[in-house]
């Protein structure tokens, strides 16, 4: 309850995690996850030999120990003892070189298939269609490439290799201590099953404490990040007290949370140890029995052996118990970056898709009607024909199906039903990546990508060189606004673009569809966040690179249709009037009263 409340008193609510942190092992994935590895046969070949080497050398070692105990030392053999010495010292040796190379073998194997993970993820996400997008949360689709991605690393760096390492221990040690005496081994396997209980407990409570910890923690960064982005806000509206308060509430939960992780660790670790405590006195007792008893062979080398063997299999009944949560966890990461390699796309291209080497930008609409959810449909019954190198304008309320209607002609989205034909090529049966080279879209939100000014006209043309970015700028009639920045075309846009003006974003954006000469432009609102000086100097040089060009443009500002070959005035998904600037102010219908209130505005 306290959680709850603590959530609503976040500043916009932030909801917990909805993904899954743990799953239960499933081979399939485990069987997958290992398909990545097969490209590296030889890396993992050789890991698994280090693996089954690491599980035989600690008990080496102590049968070495046992050995030099029972032999050289009862016999007071110096030789022997030296001799002793030197064999495990050069075994110890040889054990610290097959533990560096397993670590470095797993570290590179793990990294490779995250690599080879992260590739194919991005690769596929590529692939998907606008409305996966439409209907993913960003942040689910980062944290699969990252958070879900080291979970699989640790997996296959550590869990897996590992886990073999301390089983083969186990099973090794076993062996031995069946060799030295079963009497005692039997003791050890009454007592091993308490161990493991008190392990499984506590890691189950510390499992459920250190999810708290990560989801309390989400809340508190959360915050953070939305104080500083919105602190305009908070100080416009003096919230910096009430603020603070929140936070602090948010950060009391989370070390609320950190306290009980370590109550619990306290708890654990010296119980853990009492156990051990109980089972050396145990040993201690009957093995000493059986060594002074007569009718035993049991030798004191054989003992201190066995103390040694038992170390050797209790020990990993920890560290598996660690290895066994960090599997849970990457199996759920597995699953969820497995989920989104396996989600098809919407659609696809037809294997025989027509590849347009040249486009004239004829477009025809037939009957076509289509929604972002088939059952509630934003378009109806929509049909136009644009010719060659005219310009048509989609004008109507928010809402009226004006973007749905160029996401249907750059192909981000099929109709449901009807017809789009583009060159007389029914757009279904057109290849979507040799349509979209002839198309230039400038959309309302100017997006930039990180680099320089220079890098992101390049985006609509790489091979562009620095002398036809400035012929694209001189065309578009404002290069002095590229001048006035501090290192021309090489000037860093910073992230989104923030260190450039909206103006000089948007021309950007222009250039940047204007360098790859479109033969069919799409302006979505692309001079709303233009001024209107800096618009009237773009609109001249739009009007001429429009020439030739089958355009879609999109404008609440009338006076930038004005000269359009057709406008298309929309209502709720149908086409309510069509027709030239002229005609449609001479019906006094809909667009004739959204230009009155235009020109009072």
């Amino acid at each position: 309850m306290n959680q709850v409340t603590t959530l609503n008193r976040t500043l916009t609510r932030h909801l917990e995690r909805q993904d899954e942190r743990q799953r239960p092992l499933d081979f399939k994935l485990i069987v997958r996850l290992m398909k990545f590895t097969q490209a590296y046969a030889s890396k993992r070949n050789w890991l698994l030999l280090t693996v089954l080497l690491r599980a035989f050398q600690l008990p080496a070692l102590t049968w070495i120990i046992t050995v030099v105990i029972n032999g050289p030392i009862a016999r007071h053999d110096a030789w022997g003892v030296l001799w002793g010495t030197v064999a495990f010292a050069l075994l110890a040796l040889f054990t610290q070189f097959t533990m560096h190379y397993r670590q470095l073998l797993a570290l590179e194997l793990g990294e490779a298939v995250v690599n080879d993970l992260r590739t194919a993820l991005f690769t596929h996400l590529q692939s998907l269609r606008m409305r996966w997008f439409h209907q993913t949360k960003v942040g689910r689709v980062i944290s699969r490439m990252t958070s879900d991605i080291e979970d699989v690393r640790i997996g296959v760096q550590e869990v897996l290799f590992v886990s073999l390492v301390q089983l083969g221990q186990m099973i090794v040690a076993a062996l031995a201590m069946i060799w030295y005496d079963w009497t005692l081994f039997l003791i050890v396997l009454l007592l091993a099953p308490a161990l493991w209980i008190i392990n499984y407990y506590f890691h189950r409570r510390m499992s459920v404490a250190l999810r708290n910890v990560r989801e309390s923690f989400s809340r508190v960064t959360a915050t953070l990040a939305e104080s500083v982005v919105g602190i305009r806000v908070t100080q416009a509206f003096v919230r910096q007290t009430e603020n603070s308060r929140i936070f602090d509430t948010l950060a009391a939960d989370h070390s609320r949370y950190n306290t009980g992780i370590l109550r619990t660790q306290g708890l654990f670790l010296p119980l853990l140890d009492l156990n051990s405590q109980v089972f050396i006195v145990v040993l201690l007792l009957i093995g000493g029995l059986r060594v002074l008893s007569p009718e035993s062979s049991m030798q004191i080398g054989d003992l201190v052996g066995f103390f040694f063997m038992a170390n050797l299999f209790f020990a990993p009944i920890l560290v598996l118990g660690n290895q066994y949560n960090q599997a849970l966890t990457a199996m759920a990461g597995a699953e969820r970056l497995f989920g989104l390699l396996d989600q098809a796309p919407e659609w696809q291209d037809p294997p025989n898709a027509i590849r347009l080497a040249e486009l004239v930008g004829h477009v025809e609409f037939r009957d076509v009607t289509f929604g972002y959810d088939p059952n509630q449909p934003v378009l109806h019954g929509i049909s136009f024909t644009v010719e060659p190198g005219q310009t048509v304008a989609l004008v109507g309320h928010t809402g009226s199906g004006k973007t749905s209607i160029i996401n249907l002609v750059a192909k981000f989205y099929l109709p449901q039903q009807g017809q789009i034909l583009v060159d007389g090529f029914d757009l279904n049966s057109i290849d979507s990546n040799s349509l979209h080279q002839h198309l230039g879209i400038v959309l309302q939100q100017n997006f930039l990508f990180y680099g320089t000014v220079a890098d992101n006209i390049r985006f609509g043309k790489p091979d562009a060189t620095d002398a036809e970015i400035l012929s694209t700028l001189q065309r578009l009639g404002c290069p002095d606004l590229i001048d006035d920045l501090p290192d021309g075309l090489n000037t860093q846009v910073g992230e989104r673009g923030n260190i450039l003006s909206s103006g000089q974003r948007q021309l950007v954006c222009f250039a940047r569809a204007l360098i790859a000469e479109p033969r069919i432009l799409i302006l979505d609102e692309a001079t709303s966040s233009i001024d209107s000086a800096t618009e009237d100097r773009l609109q001249q040089a739009l009007d001429a690179l429009r020439a030739g060009r089958t355009s879609f443009v999109v404008a609440h500002r009338l006076s930038t249709i004005r000269h359009a070959d057709l406008v298309l005035v929309l209502d709720h998904g149908h086409i309510r009037e069509r027709g030239r600037h002229e005609e449609l102010l001479s019906q006094e219908g809909i667009y004739a009263g959204l230009h009155r209130r235009f020109v009072q505005h």
